[in-house]
């Protein structure tokens, strides 16, 4: 390929998409969805052409980011697959404290770049927000519109618990979310509109 040709390829440039903050991280819209029934599946259990009692639920990415890694270096692949569910949470590409800050941006950058993606072929996103220590507040939280449903993770979580908080006190002060998909057993000093979703729960997929 020719320099031209990059900067032709938008798979390259990653610009299609509106940004926001210091680093031009893309914005996933804020969208509406009903959640008086909220159901999961995790990723790796879809399947083309599934059966409907599973495209009624949402897809979630709290796995391990091998499992997925390959939505952001080729989102066409999968999109007839992810498209048939009810809705998508946005990649959770990890964002774990002991990453050098660089990854940890990439990461967020990766996770509502594929979002928006996901937006611009018309499908129902809710952003995925994590977060390591302080250093990464200055642009974990970007790409999110304000008061927009969003989701968190609370695996692994326990072992680091100040440090979860305080991240997730800094999201309600920034974002103010509407409602907050909780994947996982939320702490009881937990403030917001939480909706709780357990993890076995979501394991259980009809083949």
């Amino acid at each position: 390929m020719t320099s031209k040709n990059m900067r032709d390829n938008p798979l390259f440039m990653r610009n299609e998409f509106a940004t926001v903050g210091k680093w031009e991280i893309p914005l996933i819209h804020k969208q509406e969805l009903d959640t008086s029934n909220i159901k999961l599946v995790a990723c790796s259990d879809t399947r083309a052409n599934d059966r409907p009692e599973n495209i009624e639920k949402g897809v979630h990415f709290f796995v391990d980011d091998y499992r997925f890694s390959g939505i952001y270096n080729n989102p066409d692949r999968t999109l007839s697959r992810y498209s048939q569910y009810a809705f998508l949470l946005s990649p959770d590409f990890s964002t774990y404290s002991d990453m050098s800050l660089w990854r940890q941006l990439e990461s967020v950058a990766k996770n509502r770049w594929v979002g928006a993606y996901w937006q611009s072929k018309g499908l129902t996103v809710i952003p995925t927000v994590s977060w390591g220590l302080a250093q990464s507040f200055e642009f974990c939280f970007d790409g999110v519109e304000q008061n927009s449903i969003v989701a968190i993770g609370m695996i692994g979580c326990k072992q680091n618990k100040l440090h979860f908080l305080r991240g997730y006190n800094t999201l309600l002060e920034r974002i103010a979310p509407s409602q907050i998909i909780c994947f996982g057993t939320p702490f009881a000093e937990m403030e917001g509109n939480i909706i709780p979703i357990d993890y076995m729960e979501s394991r259980k997929v009809v083949r």
